[in-house]
C-alpha cells in the first residue's frame, strides 16, 4: 500500500525559471514535475496541488491563510503534507499553520515546509536534495508542523530564517 502524499506548490526559488527573452528568474511554470521525475519514489503517490505561483515575498496575509487551511485540510486527508514555498515568508506561513492548527482537533499527520536558497534550474542549487529530504522526513515525522532543508529538520513554533547563513534555524529567546 502507497502512502499518500500531498504535495502543495506555492512558488518561491525552488520554482523559479530563467525567461531568456527578459533575462531575469521568475515564477512561471512550476518545475516540481521534473524534480519529482528524477527521484526514486518507491512506495510513495504524491497528491499534487498547484496552490499558487508567488514569490513569497509577494504573499499577502490571506496568501499564508489559504496556505494553512490547504494544508491542515490536506493533512487530515493524507498520510503527509510537503509544503513547497519561498524561503523569504516561509517561517510567515509554518507559523500560521502552526496557529491554526491549535484551535483545531489534533493533526493526524505531519506537515513539512521546504524551498530553495538557489533556483532548481541553476547548476549549484539545494532544491533537489531540499525537496528529496522534506519527501522522506514527512514520512517518518511525528504530526506536527516542520521545515526540512539543508540536512535538517525543524519544528515550528520558533523557526525563523538566518539571512546570513542562507538556512532556517531556532529562533532565539
Amino acid at each position: 500500500m502507497k502512502k499518500r502524499i500531498a504535495l502543495i506548490s506555492t512558488g518561491g526559488t525552488i520554482e523559479k525559471t530563467y525567461d531568456e527573452l527578459s533575462g531575469v528568474l521568475a515564477n512561471g511554470v512550476s518545475v516540481l514535475d521534473v524534480m519529482l521525475a528524477s527521484i526514486e519514489l518507491r512506495g510513495v503517490e504524491i497528491m499534487r496541488v498547484q496552490l499558487m505561483n508567488k514569490d513569497s515575498l509577494e504573499m499577502t496575509a490571506a496568501d499564508h491563510t489559504l496556505i494553512a487551511e490547504t494544508a491542515e485540510n490536506m493533512a487530515r486527508a493524507t498520510a503527509g503534507v510537503v509544503v513547497v514555498h519561498g524561503t523569504d515568508r516561509l517561517a510567515v506561513s509554518g507559523h500560521r499553520v502552526y496557529e491554526l492548527c491549535q484551535g483545531a482537533a489534533p493533526l493526524p499527520s505531519p506537515i513539512v515546509f521546504t524551498g530553495a536558497m538557489r533556483p532548481y534550474e541553476l547548476r549549484s542549487t539545494d532544491a533537489l536534495q531540499n525537496l528529496t529530504e522534506a519527501l522522506l522526513a514527512v514520512q517518518l515525522l511525528a504530526p506536527g508542523v516542520y521545515v526540512a532543508m539543508h540536512n535538517q529538520v525543524l519544528q515550528f513554533p520558533g523557526v525563523e530564517k538566518d539571512r546570513n547563513a542562507g538556512t532556517f534555524v531556532r529562533a532565539l529567546g
